[in-house]
């Protein structure tokens, strides 16, 4: 049995389903948004490669590496975009939160937010993991601000870690959340999503 099954996520109008082969028109369709595959530090496929994006992680759930949702609006099925548990280690009960990207319109939403309240609370509650972690590049600022307004600490930096997309090689921002400060972020994941939002993308 797999450490992560099949399983969808929802709450506040989002809900994360196993992404899957019918998805490829909406994927791309979400890529398109504000051509996402040409930010140099994300790995958001270019619309006509939607297909080989979703093939490869097909592949790496069947190895057990990797297990992707399309993040989609409930009201209208409409794709916003993707999400994943990724390097998963059942052994040490740990997943990392990544191959995460949105389309513009859900940018600046609460659909992040929610993404990550439905993933921790997965990981936390259901999957008993001792540690969450992620990962970024380290010139992807936006990311990393993100991630530490979750709560998550701070690991460190691996240099000369992986190739981006334009050839040039990254330094990797390592950054980790343990069982223990699920409790207190997940109260101030609860506040931020109740909290009245003044306009659209505020």
């Amino acid at each position: 049995m797999a450490f992560v099954e099949p399983v969808t996520l929802s709450d506040r109008g989002i809900k994360l389903v196993p992404l899957a082969a019918a998805h490829e028109a909406g994927l791309a369709a979400a890529a398109a948004d504000g051509e996402l595959w040409k930010l140099r530090v994300t790995s958001v496929p270019e619309p006509e490669h939607t297909r080989s994006y979703i093939e490869q992680a097909l592949k790496m759930r069947e190895e057990g590496s990797r297990f992707a949702f399309a993040v989609t609006e409930e009201a209208s099925g409409a794709v916003l975009g993707s999400t994943s548990y990724h390097d998963i280690v059942p052994a040490v009960k740990r997943v990392e939160i990544g191959y995460t990207w949105y389309a513009r319109r859900a940018q600046r939403t609460h659909v992040n937010t929610t993404c990550k309240f439905l993933l921790l609370r997965h990981a936390f509650e259901t999957l008993q993991c001792h540690v969450v972690g992620w990962r970024t590049d380290n010139f992807n600022f936006a990311s990393q601000a993100a991630i530490e307004r979750l709560g998550a600490r701070k690991d460190g930096v691996i240099r000369g870690h992986a190739l981006r997309r334009d050839g040039t090689i990254r330094d990797t921002v390592m950054y980790s959340l343990r069982s223990g400060e699920w409790p207190e972020v997940k109260a101030q994941l609860v506040y931020l999503l109740d909290k009245p939002r003044s306009a659209p993308g505020a």
